[in-house]
């Protein structure tokens, strides 16, 4: 017999202690390292490391390892918490099963959602080692889930707000359009023909229509939408209805009764781009979201388009359905504006035919009643589905109508001489009763000027006065008032009207510029300035604000869009004294009350109407032949409840102002 190494008993022995010492997994422990894992999304191995095999057997891997992370995907979980109370040793020794009430919580896309489920564990004998495995169910994934449910999350639409205004017209509302579609097996034999015509007749290539024909869920008894027509265009609907196989749904739409006249301001809603829906990344916008694409439809987007509501539900086998979680939708505001719908139409029909831009305003108050840019486009072609070549065309179109123009800022012309009148005033190197000696129609100052000249359009040789200056519109005397003031003065002044600062105001528009650099350092941009040539350049509603400040006794008035602000009043106070304020005023009446004034073309019956007229010469060099704009700013000096700046391009040169006069004066009619 051999003899044992005494080395080998050791080690037996040894092995002998150590598995003696070795204590069984709880199932607080084995819970513990399931829960784990669950933290950290490792699915596969909850599956294979601790489902019971009874649960396997049951829920194949697919059931589990694939249905966990695309239902926590679908329904945006986040923030999983879980926690229990472990067990009592007495509680599961010498037991095969046992059950622990755990506690769940995690975020969704739907709310919160938390609940208390009993998790089961029981003994297995696995690869000659006993421990505890999860009887696993699918009410862990969602409360009360079952075999055989269905998880249905669902989103529900707000309604937009609408946006209408002062006196309750609508700008922009919800309403009704028509689908117009084609059911592919009444058209018969004369497909070819009728898609021809509906390509005539909506707009769209035949190609584009083959495309919607085309698409892969189309039968040929379905209803296939083509596009969308407004329910006011009667006419088309009677010749699309003598299409065989052509047919129509009522449809939900965003509607814009005012068309044209409004479709800057108010702009539109369109499908969100890929490019929109990162930027709003957060928000709750999915790729089938609309979004405000311009004007106000963009400016209070967060407050119009509403919260979604949201719900995740379990759809049982029988038809039986249990919310989990869900969030109320929450409709968009609706939102009254100042704007005069009324006013801003006939403003618009006033300028139709020719590209330019207008501001209304109530001097008063602040209030914007009107802001316009023509020529423009009809709003709800966007919304109902604008063609290629339908945009094509806007694109071309030499007027530009997709531009913004009240936006954007223009040279003021001699429309700013009552403001570098009220400046000069202010500062003392004017007086109302002072004169200029001018001769000629033109006058420059040799020397460093060379043989630049500024020139005026009516001749009074000798003492010419400021009152004569304002209602002749002398470009000299505002010329040598500006000189007279010189650069740094002249742009503090302008400064006090606003000048180089955001007006604020709701609607971004683009800033009024004293010059590229900000600066009037050099003698003839400064004499230009005086006059409103040089760089001078401002927006129609500031023009239009500046004017406030002869209604107000030297205040400027805060223009504001929201018909509830409470944000208004004055914007800047005292730019000019109450005496300058009254002095300029009655400048302005003689302009249009005095028949030799450029501005009496607007002078009203009944009407007591003040105003400066303008014409702004556009050329890159002195040398080379511009066209003019045509500007004219007017209000009632009486009532002062309506003040409108209106600026005209490509005027007739030599005169085109008159053109603007006229149009002001309709306004007021």
């Amino acid at each position: 017999m051999k003899k044992i190494s005494v080395f080998v008993v050791v080690f037996l022995v040894a092995i002998g202690l150590l598995s003696a010492c070795q204590k069984e997994a709880s199932p607080n422990d084995r819970l513990k390292d399931y829960v784990k894992l669950w933290d950290k999304g490792n699915f596969n191995k909850m599956y294979n490391d601790f489902l019971s095999s009874s649960s396997k057997k049951e829920y194949k891997t697919a059931d589990f390892v694939d249905r966990y992370p695309k239902i926590y995907k679908d329904l945006e979980v986040k923030n999983i918490k879980i926690t229990y109370s472990k067990l009592k040793e007495d509680a599961y020794k010498k037991k095969d099963k046992v059950s622990i009430p755990v506690n769940i919580s995690f975020d969704t896309f739907a709310g919160p959602v938390q609940y208390t489920e009993k998790v089961s564990l029981k003994k297995e004998e696995r690869d000659k080692n006993t421990t505890w495995y999860i009887d696993w169910k699918p009410s862990l994934i969602l409360p009360g889930l079952a075999k055989g449910d269905k998880i249905v999350p669902e989103t529900i639409e707000p309604k937009r707000g609408e946006i209408r205004d002062r006196n309750g017209q609508g700008l922009a509302v919800n309403g009704t359009a028509y689908q117009i579609g084609v059911i592919p097996e009444k058209m018969a034999t004369k497909e070819p023909e009728i898609k021809e015509q509906l390509s005539k007749l909506l707009g769209l290539t035949v190609k584009e229509i083959d495309q919607k024909l085309n698409a892969s869920w189309v039968k040929p008894n379905l209803f296939v939408p083509i596009k969308k027509i407004s329910t006011n265009n009667e006419g088309l609907l009677a010749k699309l209805y003598d299409l065989p196989g052509v047919d129509k749904q009522d449809t939900t739409a965003r509607v814009y009764p005012f068309g044209k006249a409004a479709a800057h301001l108010v702009g539109y809603i369109g499908p969100i781009s890929a490019e929109e829906l990162k930027e709003e990344q957060g928000k709750g916008y999915d790729a089938n979201s609309v979004i405000g694409k311009r004007g106000l439809e963009q400016l209070y987007e967060d407050r119009l388009r509403g919260t979604a509501g949201t719900s995740i539900s379990i759809l049982k086998e029988d038809g039986t359905k249990k919310v989990v979680a869900q969030r109320e939708v929450k409709d968009g505001d609706n939102i009254a504006v100042t704007i005069d719908a009324n006013l801003q139409e006939k403003i618009y029909n006033q300028l139709k035919g020719s590209a330019g831009t207008a501001a209304a305003i109530q001097p008063i108050t602040g209030e914007v009643l009107s802001l316009v840019s023509s020529p423009s486009f009809d709003p709800n072609d966007f919304v109902l589905g604008m063609s290629g070549s339908e945009y094509s065309k806007l694109e071309k179109d030499p007027l530009q109508p997709l531009i913004n123009r009240f936006a954007l800022s223009y040279a003021p012309g001699s429309s700013i001489k009552p403001i570098t009148a009220a400046i000069a005033l202010q500062n003392g190197t004017l007086k109302p009763n002072s004169t200029k000696n001018i001769e000629g129609k033109s006058w420059g100052k040799g020397g460093s000027w060379g043989d630049y000249k500024v020139s005026r359009v009516h001749v009074q040789n000798g003492a010419v006065s400021l009152s004569d200056a304002m209602m002749y519109s002398d470009n000299i005397f505002f010329a040598q008032t500006a000189l007279d003031m010189g650069g740094n003065k002249f742009v503090q002044g302008l400064k006090n009207f606003g000048f180089t600062e955001q007006l604020p105001f709701d609607y971004p528009l683009k800033k009024s510029q004293v010059s590229s650099d900000g600066k009037l350092d050099r003698e003839i941009l400064l004499a230009d300035s005086g006059y409103g040539q040089g760089q001078v350049q401002m927006n129609i509603l500031h023009l239009a604000d500046t004017y406030t400040t002869f209604v107000n006794n030297g205040n400027m008035i805060k223009p504001y869009l929201l018909l509830n602000d409470k944000n208004k009043g004055i914007w800047k106070e005292n730019v000019i004294s109450p005496e300058n304020a009254k002095a300029v005023a009655g400048l302005l009446r003689k302009v249009v009350a005095d028949p030799r004034g450029t501005g009496h073309g607007a002078d009203l019956p009944n009407v007591t109407l003040a105003g400066k007229t303008g014409t702004a010469e556009l050329k890159k060099s002195k040398d080379e032949k511009g066209k003019e704009n045509g500007l004219f700013v007017a209000y009632d000096q009486n009532k002062k409840n309506l003040l409108v700046a209106v600026m005209i391009e490509g005027v007739e040169k030599g005169g085109g102002s008159h053109l603007v006069v006229s149009k002001v004066a309709n306004i007021f009619k």
